[in-house]
């Protein structure tokens, strides 16, 4: 029976813990992570790469300059973050006060729940491991 008890505060403790990916226009990052820092957020991931869906297609210019073509792709990047479940709506706020235009291809945001987390240094667990 404790060990039951233990594995349902245990659940508990972890059910607190959302990852918000957002993907965005790259160009954004710079202002968006300075908005992030204002509100508190201790940290974030950010992954540079390249990204299709709804958004305008860049227009390229060849290596000499003579010709252009339309990409397939355009910049972008992910930013990644795990908070407290109290937390995500200040920050999903942030993330579109900072970069969205209201125009297609603004990006997307993605949450999610977190079943654990370790701080590998620390060695907390749970919501401890996010501080």
């Amino acid at each position: 029976m404790k060990i039951f008890e233990n594995l349902i505060f245990f659940i508990y403790l972890c059910e607190n813990m959302k990852r918000i990916e957002a993907i965005v226009h790259s160009e954004r990052i710079p202002e968006l992570n300075e908005e992030l820092k204002k509100i508190g957020l201790s940290g974030c991931t950010i992954y540079d790469g390249k990204g299709r869906g709804k958004g305008e297609k860049p227009v390229v210019q060849s290596g000499r300059g003579t010709g252009k073509f339309t990409s397939e792709f355009s910049a972008r990047a992910s930013l990644s973050t795990v908070v407290d479940d109290s937390e995500v709506d200040k920050v999903v706020k942030a993330i579109l006060d900072t970069v969205s235009t209201g125009s297609p291809g603004d990006g997307k945001i993605f949450i999610s729940t977190v079943a654990d987390a370790i701080d590998i240094g620390t060695q907390k667990r749970g919501n401890g491991a996010l501080k």
